[in-house]
């Protein structure tokens, strides 16, 4: 089969909810990504075959065939078309995946796959009508659905309580987990390591190009302030990801398109791959889609030497890194979305975008990227360093 190369991986600093990117409309924040990787690549814009766009809450100013608005207010020609997709939190993991899968099927060439999500604009389950049974209707989930599953309340926060009382996790180890990541961004941020792959976008005052939801100074007194999202819980929303406006993108191509433009590929798609688990638990399915995907692969986890795993909540990455036997050092190893947000749909590029970086900077070969998602998926793709 033909290979999938990532050519350049992009994104904007994080924006914290009413921060910095509040005044940015999100096709416009997807505009200023696709113009980075055209220039940065220097491609012919004329040359991109499709754009995918993941995004989750596709209502108000992210309707209305969002992805193709992307791409018009973008410096690319009309000619070049473009799709929204949701696989809820893995949308623009999905979206690289999609754009490999038709690479390496040869039906295309040039692809850039990204995704969008301003939070503060367009919030969270806006686009989610409820009505009663009386009424229009009782929302996505049908009688079918609930007497499946026994319930009609799937809840991300219900299955993040879940999973750290399965895994034995208390609430001191989730703040723990919380705090390095803020360490870890800090310190990444203080390097320069996010240097490379911040777009800078202007704002009031000047330009963005710090992720502003990390919290330099945080500590466990602080974070175990907080208070709980649910009594009883372990759950805060300081050891949960943080609201956030944000966007992303990879430019997929395949080795024709190396020769025919002549680009230097940062990394190629060893494996990917997509599951589906318990809707109910929900966020645990990274475990089985991982296993699924190293074997696919011919690796074990110990070939593996960075994983970013999305830290939607604490115990999410925490049973992952407990179940697969991995090294907490090479985990998230620059901070992760408690500290640098969780803009939904833009997430799973952003991860590939911070993974690949990572890579090239430590000098390592073999990434692998796992997120979980609502109704109980998981992407994982294993890309190695080029």
């Amino acid at each position: 089969m033909a290979e999938a190369y990532l050519v350049e991986l992009v994104r904007t600093a994080g924006g914290r909810r009413k921060g910095a990117l509040a005044n940015w409309h999100p096709a416009d924040l997807g505009a200023e990504v696709i113009d980075a990787l055209v220039a940065r690549s220097r491609i012919d814009p004329v040359a991109i075959d499709d754009v995918i766009v993941g995004c989750v809450t596709q209502a108000g100013e992210q309707a209305f065939a969002f992805g193709r608005n992307c791409v018009l207010a973008s410096g690319l020609p009309e000619s070049v078309p473009a799709v929204t997709i949701d696989r809820q939190c893995g949308s623009s993991q999905q979206a690289v995946q999609f754009a490999a899968q038709a690479v390496m099927s040869g039906t295309q060439d040039v692809v850039i796959a990204m995704g969008v999500e301003s939070m503060t604009r367009v919030p969270m389950f806006s686009n989610l009508t409820l009505h009663s049974k009386e009424g229009l209707g009782i929302g996505p989930f049908s009688d079918r659905i609930a007497k499946r599953f026994g319930t009609r309340d799937f809840s991300q926060f219900k299955g993040a309580e879940m999973i750290a009382q399965k895994h034995g996790f208390d609430r001191a180890q989730l703040d723990a987990f919380a705090l390095e990541s803020h360490r870890r961004a800090a310190a990444a941020t203080d390097a320069g390591a996010f240097a490379d792959e911040i777009v800078p976008l202007a704002i009031d005052g000047g330009m963005h190009s710090r992720d502003e939801g990390i919290r330099a100074d945080a500590s466990l007194e602080s974070i175990g302030a907080v208070r709980l999202l649910e009594e009883g819980g372990m759950i805060t929303a300081a050891n949960a990801s943080q609201i956030c406006d944000g966007a992303a993108g990879v430019l997929v191509v395949s080795e024709a398109a190396l020769k025919r433009y002549n680009l230097t590929p940062r990394a190629r798609i060893v494996t990917m791959t997509v599951t589906g688990g318990d809707p109910v638990i929900m966020l645990e399915e990274p475990i089985p889609a991982t296993i699924k995907a190293l074997r696919r692969a011919g690796l074990s986890i110990d070939d593996i030497d960075l994983y970013e795993v999305n830290e939607a909540f604490a115990p999410v990455p925490m049973a992952w890194l407990k179940m697969l036997d991995a090294d907490p050092a090479q985990l998230n190893v620059n901070g992760g979305a408690i500290a640098l947000g969780h803009p939904l749909g833009a997430s799973g590029a952003r991860l590939m975008t911070t993974l690949v970086n990572a890579l090239h900077k430590r000098g390592k070969k073999y990434g692998l990227q796992t997120m979980c998602e609502g109704g109980g998926l998981a992407n994982v793709t294993i890309v190695e360093a080029l």
